[in-house]
């Protein structure tokens, strides 16, 4: 069983059984066992809303021993304690499966992860990159000169 600390610093520990895959089926019309098909990882990975409601939904007999309710728990799931909990329910869910399934799903998992970091690297780079902001400014300026858009800053303007 995995754990998280959602951000009123609870923990929370996540069990995916075959009672849990059930509960998730009846509660949210949402089959776990997709998960090795792919989708439903990427699913959950891209909807934080949906991984929220999946995490109590397995979470719901210590949430309700603990009087949280549904939308206590989504108050407190947020930045990190999304990032936090997502890695605790992912890895659970790897576990649950036989060892071949759960090896195809640990290697997809490390693809993921590797072109997530890819991506945010490249996102990075191109914020930083000087091209990107002078067209950037030159938008600005553009929008500036339309009659129905706000000036833009002095600032940005070209010295003349």
């Amino acid at each position: 069983m995995k754990t998280f600390n959602d951000n009123a610093n609870r923990t929370w520990t996540v069990a995916v059984n075959v009672d849990a895959i059930r509960r998730v089926r009846s509660l949210l019309n949402l089959d776990l066992m997709e998960a090795v098909e792919g989708k439903l990882i990427e699913r959950l990975i891209g909807d934080p809303i949906l991984l929220c409601d999946v995490l109590y939904c397995l979470c719901r007999d210590s949430a309700e021993a603990r009087g949280v309710t549904d939308e206590d728990f989504g108050r407190a799931m947020a930045g990190d304690a999304i990032e936090l909990a997502t890695a605790a329910l992912l890895e659970e869910l790897v576990d649950f499966f036989p060892q071949g399934k759960r090896q195809l799903l640990r290697k997809a998992l490390a693809k993921l992860d590797t072109l997530q970091r890819t991506l945010l690297a490249a996102i990075d780079r191109r914020l930083d990159d000087p091209e990107f902001e002078r067209q950037f400014q030159a938008q600005l300026q553009r929008l500036g000169d339309s009659s129905d858009a706000p000036p833009a800053s002095s600032a940005s303007l070209p010295v003349p």
